[in-house]
C-alpha cells in the first residue's frame, strides 16, 4: 500500500484530504499538533503529533521522515494573522513564517529522495494570497508566495525525475482557519470554498496521466463573499 503524509490533518483542507486518501487507498500518516490515531476510522491511518510551529519537534519530524517510503506529500498546515503590520507580536510574525514556509520546505527536504524514486506526488496547499497582495496580509501572503515560488523552483529543479508537483491555491474555505480571526467566509454557498472542493482537487491530480501535470491550481468562489465577525 502506497504511503501518503499530510500535514494539518485535524481538521479544515487537511481532514478532507486525508479522508480522501483513504477513501483512494493510501495508507495516510497525518500530522497535528493534538492529532491521534482515532482522528479517522480506518486502519491505515497513523497520526504523528508534531508542532509545525515548533523548530525542534519539525526537525525531529524531519528525522522520522527520512526513514519513511513515501509515494505523496501534501503540505496543509497553516496559520494567518491578518493586522497592520506595526500591530503584530513578533512571535506572530516568526511563528506565521516558520509554520507557512520553513517548516513545508525542511519536510521536503527530508521526503524528496523518497517521493523522486516513487516517481511520487508533492503538493503544497498554498493561498490566494501567494498570488495577489492584500493589505492587512503582509507577513500571510509572503509566506504563501514564498512557499508559491519554493514549488515552482523545485519543479524545475526535479524534471529529470517523474516526481509531479502542484501548488494549490484556495480562495476562501469554511473551515477552523477563520476562528480567531474578525472576518470569516460568508454564509452563502456559491460565495466560499468547502474543504472538500480541495480534496476534490487533489484526487483529480493524482488521477491524472502521470506524463501532465497541473503546476498550479487556482479555486475560487464563484461569487465573493465575506462576513466580519462582531466585535466582542
Amino acid at each position: 500500500m502506497k504511503k501518503a503524509v499530510v500535514t494539518g490533518a485535524s481538521s479544515g483542507i487537511g481532514k478532507a484530504i486525508t479522508a480522501e486518501l483513504l477513501i483512494m487507498g493510501f495508507a495516510v500518516l497525518g500530522i497535528s499538533r493534538n492529532i491521534t490515531d482515532r482522528a479517522f476510522q480506518s486502519e491505515h491511518f497513523k497520526a504523528l503529533q508534531t508542532d509545525l510551529s515548533n523548530e525542534k519537534e519539525t526537525l525531529k519530524l524531519c528525522s522520522f521522515l527520512k526513514k519513511e517510503d513515501i509515494f505523496i506529500f501534501i503540505n496543509a498546515a497553516g496559520f494567518g494573522k491578518f493586522e497592520p503590520h506595526e500591530e503584530l507580536h513578533t512571535n506572530t510574525i516568526t511563528t506565521m513564517t516558520f509554520l507557512n514556509l520553513t517548516a513545508p520546505m525542511l519536510l521536503t527536504n527530508a521526503t524528496l529522495k523518497s517521493l523522486k524514486k516513487n516517481e511520487g506526488y508533492l503538493i503544497n496547499i498554498n493561498s490566494i494570497e501567494a498570488l495577489r497582495a492584500s493589505k492587512f496580509a503582509a507577513v500571510y501572503s509572503a509566506s504563501k508566495a514564498g512557499l508559491h515560488a519554493f514549488s515552482d523552483a523545485l519543479f524545475e529543479e526535479t524534471r529529470k525525475s517523474a516526481l509531479s508537483i502542484t501548488n494549490i491555491n484556495p480562495d476562501m474555505t469554511e473551515s477552523a482557519f477563520y476562528d480567531d480571526l474578525r472576518f470569516d467566509v460568508s454564509s452563502k454557498e456559491d460565495e466560499k470554498l468547502f474543504a472538500q472542493d480541495i480534496a476534490d482537487v487533489v484526487r483529480h491530480i493524482l488521477t491524472m496521466r502521470k506524463g501532465a501535470v497541473v503546476s498550479e491550481y487556482t479555486l475560487r468562489s464563484l461569487k465573493f463573499g465575506i462576513r466580519k465577525k462582531a466585535m466582542k
